[in-house]
């Protein structure tokens, strides 16, 4: 359910090719039941309402919020889709999709009356000849209503099996969306998140909700967002269902009828390993006795620049058949290797939940005609090839994807990501031995005319996290940059899975010394990265003088929960003046060090 209050735009189906629309088509008589978010326009870093006088990104929509896609949510009728429309966003800067969270199923045809009567309720309200005023009320109080809805608990305790996501990218790039999932209220809780890449074309993507129940509890209020990574002003992209889902069974062989010529691309190979990958049987001939099949490296290399994923279901001992991949220096192209005595079908069936890909983008290839039949009784949809058949693969019509720079990064952000999962579901709520794990690293920075511009805009939208409330424009941060006894640093946060960006500014005067600002980007929160800064700056501002070291901190009930930083670190509140507390890190105390972050600073004048 995408938001109506605030757009009136429709535009036509004809934009769309015919073989995307019949994919946006494919999901009738699948999904049984769904749920209805209520999905809208945001901010990354929304400071809401101060940004809408301070920022210089703010554009206004009709009921007066900011608008962050450009032209809104845009629609377009497809009676055959699920919802019975898409939605058309092309992302502004610092834009995302948001939603409060449930798993509250509906039927289908509830889902679809839900929908309609959201749409038609909406388009009314935009019809009447309202003041503006009363307009802006009016959808503020609707839009309340669907948000206390959407978080009100229900007694259905039954997990949906996915969240879908269906997307359309009609550009010539491909497109990576960060999709997470937060619980409300929970500062320590670590989100779940998933990198979800778009290359040109049609995607239908199904995240298992039972890995997300693993590390957030759906069954209380949580928030859902889809956010483009890297510069995503002009990024256009057409939704479709985006929502939890129940599917219907799968129909057995027996079941089903008719023939289905449009077959998917292949998004992933599953190799059997003895007499397929290698000649011999590693269990009766022994590791030293087996050779490699000429052209299978050449193959396997291939298919990995293409993006096409690779992976193994073999009857073997593990460890002693990953030892011999390990040799062989192949062992890095798998992903979710199965390695065991069972059926290969059950096999193909977890690579198929570890990877979030559906069953119909998988060839399994395997010398066996036994093992073969298996699968393709079992699984269907799984293609199957026999494996003297391997160089045959490369031509095959399924197979035949460029090879690109995205493509070739494909694996690896597999690995990322089944590495970030691994590692946060692992540490059984042992918060701080996690962040440990990650290797959180700050690098500051002196402020300088090259990065400017994003303190700008980091001073003008950050909200929880900013400590002084103080808003800089450019020439008050050039005054700055010219006052000799002013300090500035810019942070730089990243970890082992990736780069936060610029996302913290300091001020301090050195005089006293004084620290007059401290903000932070609200994607670094909980992660200790505030500690760690506030330790490093108290150490170098009281070593050599031997002074006190003393901040200014501004209290609202939105930077509250973040501010308890400064009690954490050990800093005293001395006296409120103004609203303004004034604090103080005595000199003989102790610095704490939890060891969660490590901080590289460069020496240029203004950090040295």
């Amino acid at each position: 359910m995408y938001e109506t209050e605030a757009n009136r735009q429709k535009e036509s189906r004809d934009q769309i090719p015919s073989d995307v629309l019949a994919c946006f088509a494919e999901l009738k008589g699948v999904v049984a039941r769904r749920t209805v978010l209520p999905w809208s326009e945001h901010c990354t870093e929304c400071v809401w309402p101060s940004c809408y006088t301070t920022c210089d990104l703010y554009s206004a929509r009709e009921d007066g919020r900011c608008r962050r896609f450009v032209d809104g949510m845009v629609r377009i009728d497809c009676p055959e889709s699920l919802n019975a429309y898409l939605v058309k966003v092309t992302f502004k800067r610092w834009a995302k999709l948001w939603t409060p969270g449930n798993i509250r199923l509906r039927s289908f045809a509830s889902a679809l009356r839900a929908e309609s009567r959201d749409y038609r309720i909406g388009s009314t309200l935009n019809a009447l000849p309202l003041p503006k005023t009363i307009r802006t009320l009016a959808t503020g109080k609707r839009y309340s209503l669907k948000k206390r809805l959407a978080y009100r608990a229900h007694a259905d305790t039954t997990l949906p099996n996915f969240f879908m996501l269906e997307c359309y990218n009609p550009g010539a790039d491909a497109v990576s969306l960060s999709f997470t999932i937060r619980s409300v209220g929970e500062m320590v809780t670590i989100p779940f998140q998933k990198l979800i890449e778009l290359a040109p074309g049609f995607h239908r993507v199904r995240i298992p909700c039972n890995e997300i129940a693993a590390i957030v509890d759906l069954h209380h209020p949580f928030n859902v967002e889809i956010i483009p990574n890297g510069e995503a002003d002009g990024i256009t992209l057409i939704f479709g269902l985006t929502d939890f889902v129940q599917e219907m069974p799968r129909p057995t062989a027996n079941e089903k009828t008719g023939t289905d010529n449009t077959q998917p691309k292949i998004k992933c190979v599953i190799w059997d390993l003895d007499n397929t990958l290698w000649d011999g049987i590693l269990i009766e001939d022994g590791a030293e006795k087996l050779r490699l099949k000429p052209g299978i490296r050449e193959t396997l290399q291939a298919l990995d620049e293409r993006g096409i994923l690779l992976s193994v279901a073999s009857k073997n001992n593990r460890d002693e058949a990953w030892a011999v991949l390990k040799q062989m220096r192949l062992d890095e192209l798998f992903l979710a290797p199965q390695i065991s005595w069972g059926p290969k079908s059950e096999a193909i069936r977890e690579i198929a939940h570890r990877l979030n890909i559906g069953l119909d983008t998988f060839l399994f290839v395997d010398d066996s005609t036994f093992e073969r039949q298996e699968v393709a009784s079992a699984l269907p949809e799984v293609r199957v090839l026999d494996a003297l058949r391997f160089e045959e693969i490369l031509d095959l019509e399924e197979c035949k994807v460029p090879a690109t720079a995205e493509s070739r990064e494909r694996r690896k952000m597999y690995q990322v990501e089944a590495e970030r999962q691994n590692r946060a579901s692992g540490f059984a709520g042992d918060y701080v031995a996690f962040l440990r794990d990650c290797e959180i690293r700050i690098n500051i920075l002196p402020l300088a005319d090259e990065n400017l511009e994003r303190v700008h805009e980091l001073t003008q939208r950050t909200n929880q996290m900013n400590f002084s409330g103080n808003r800089y424009d450019r020439d008050k941060l050039r005054q700055v940059l010219a006052t000799p006894w002013l300090d500035a640093y810019v942070l730089e946060v990243e970890d082992r899975f990736g780069s936060y960006g610029m996302v913290g500014f300091c001020i301090v005067d050195s005089r006293e010394p004084l620290m007059t600002d401290l903000m932070f980007s609200c994607r670094i929160q909980s992660k200790r990265v505030e500690h760690a800064f506030l330790a490093w700056l108290i150490q170098r501002y009281r070593g050599t003088p031997g002074k006190d070291m003393w901040a200014s901190y501004r209290k609202t009930e939105k930077n509250a929960p973040s501010g308890r930083v400064f009690a954490d670190i050990g800093m005293e509140e001395v006296e409120i003046v103004n609203g303004v507390s004034r604090l103080v890190f005595r000199k003989d105390a102790v610095i704490p060090d939890d060891g969660v972050v490590t901080i590289n600073a460069q020496t240029p004048a203004a950090v040295a």
